[in-house]
């Protein structure tokens, strides 16, 4: 195994021309590589890559790499720091649990909450079940409340919990979306009455990264004296967000949409005016009581790192991405019969779906099998059905199943977005050579008029 190891340094030492280091015990929960640069992480990134073997990666929605700064943050905590956060009685618990709480500090300035608001889970997906089981179970038990409104192109995770609570008794409203993906507040308002307890409307959408107006929502939900939840995964750390201007009472975090881990989100969950949940985990009475288990501190400190270079780089990310996400997006839609799904007005730009007219989106992922892409959520993509979030945007089976969605990031580079956009050109070129219905829309065939036989 040390002869392994010791190949595969010297292969890499070869390769980038770095010496290794004696390992640092970091008083400050990171090593010196994890205060590098927005520059020298994107270098260190590609040099830790097998380039040239793995496809160029644009599923950022799905999951981000690992920041390696995030990687040198965690590392000690495997191998010298592996105290219990919560051991009390010796200095291995209370130097984690002190790294812990920084982390904590980092994940609650990134959305300007206070660090005892913020409550580790296993990722946004218990975030979102915490949040709206919580909350429900809470008002069943004072027998006052048992309405929840939500939207048609929310997470599954959050679909699946308000269908969950309507077997426990509760009503649900799911609000229906305009083609452009947004809610309409007028509608919100008029659903809204005095048995609601909760509203959960996600922030940027996973498919379509059209961005909701959660102002509106907060200030509305405050004034009808109604919870406001919203599963920010695919917001926090890439768009400024603050929990207090958006009046939001409980928010979903995820670490491994911002470049941190797997396996490690966080709930925030608003103290003043306080918010009461049920707690979906019993046991120990770790997180306030609201989520007991031992924290697993790597990915804790992993994800406050994370949380950390986030807020830092921000600005930097976001003009990059969006630079990258123009160039691609324009050169996309300039080609016939291509369409982008959702809010170009109102998106984050780091999410780019377009659907091509004629061509299977399975058939071309599969002919694009050089990029890593996907026709919709990673946790839904898996199914041949056309995505759902599509459907309530009015989009045909056919808009839906020939859409594939683009995910820029951090580490995205112009080289990438080069040979993408030439992979596409060229690609979606050929199978619509190969499909008769092309050929009967450049022959001026009208589709919608033809009478096609049932079998």
């Amino acid at each position: 195994m040390e002869t392994t190891i010791r190949h595969d340094q010297q292969a890499f030492m070869k390769k980038t021309g770095l010496q290794p280091r004696e390992a640092e015990m970091p008083t400050t929960g990171m090593s010196a590589d994890a205060m590098m640069s927005p520059t020298a992480g994107i270098l260190k990134q590609a040099s830790v890559m097998d380039e040239g073997t793995r496809p160029i990666y644009l599923d950022m929605q799905a999951t981000t790499p690992t920041d390696p700064r995030v990687l040198d943050a965690m590392l000690p905590f495997f191998t010298g720091l592996y105290g219990n956060p919560h051991s009390r009685t010796h200095a291995y618990g209370w130097e984690t649990d002190e790294a812990v709480e920084r982390a904590r500090k980092h994940i609650a300035d990134l959305i300007g909450a206070d660090p005892k608001e913020i409550i580790f889970t296993s990722g946004a997906t218990e975030s979102n079940n915490m949040s709206i089981k919580g909350v429900a179970r809470f008002f069943k038990r004072s027998g006052k409340k048992n309405h929840i409104i939500t939207c048609q192109t929310e997470h599954k995770c959050v679909l699946d919990s308000c269908r969950h609570m309507q077997d426990e008794g509760f009503e649900v409203t799911y609000l229906p979306v305009g083609p452009d993906g947004l809610i309409s507040m007028e509608a919100l308002e008029q659903a809204i009455r005095p048995e609601t307890c909760l509203v959960s409307i996600m922030t940027v959408n996973n498919e379509l990264g059209v961005i909701q107006p959660v102002d509106e929502i907060g200030r509305l939900c405050r004034s009808r004296k109604v919870f406001f939840h919203t599963d920010g995964a695919q917001a926090v750390g890439k768009i400024p967000v603050d929990v207090n201007k958006m009046n939001v009472d409980l928010m979903s975090i995820s670490a491994h949409k911002i470049y941190g881990p797997n396996g490690i989100g966080a709930c925030y969950v608003r103290r003043r005016p306080r918010v009461r949940i049920d707690p979906i985990i019993s046991g120990g009475g770790q997180e306030r009581g609201l989520r007991s288990g031992t924290l697993a501190p790597a990915l804790v400190i992993g994800f406050g790192e994370a949380a950390r270079i986030a807020q830092e780089e921000m600005e930097y990310d976001t003009k990059r991405i969006a630079k990258l996400s123009s160039r691609l997006s324009s050169n996309l839609l300039a080609m016939e019969h291509t369409s982008l799904n959702g809010s170009p007005a109102h998106s984050y730009p780091g999410c780019v779906n377009v659907s091509f007219a004629y061509v299977e989106g399975e058939s071309l992922l599969m002919a694009l099998k050089d990029i890593a892409l996907s026709s919709g959520s990673a946790c839904t993509s898996s199914s041949l059905e056309p995505s759902y979030v599509l459907r309530a945007l009015g989009n045909s089976d056919e808009s839906a199943h020939s859409s594939i969605r683009f995910g820029i990031g951090r580490f995205t580079t112009d080289e990438e977005i080069d040979y993408v956009l030439k992979a596409v050109q060229e690609r979606v070129s050929f199978l619509r050579e190969l499909s008769p219905l092309w050929e009967l829309v450049q022959e001026g065939v009208d589709l919608n008029s033809i009478e096609w036989s049932q079998h």
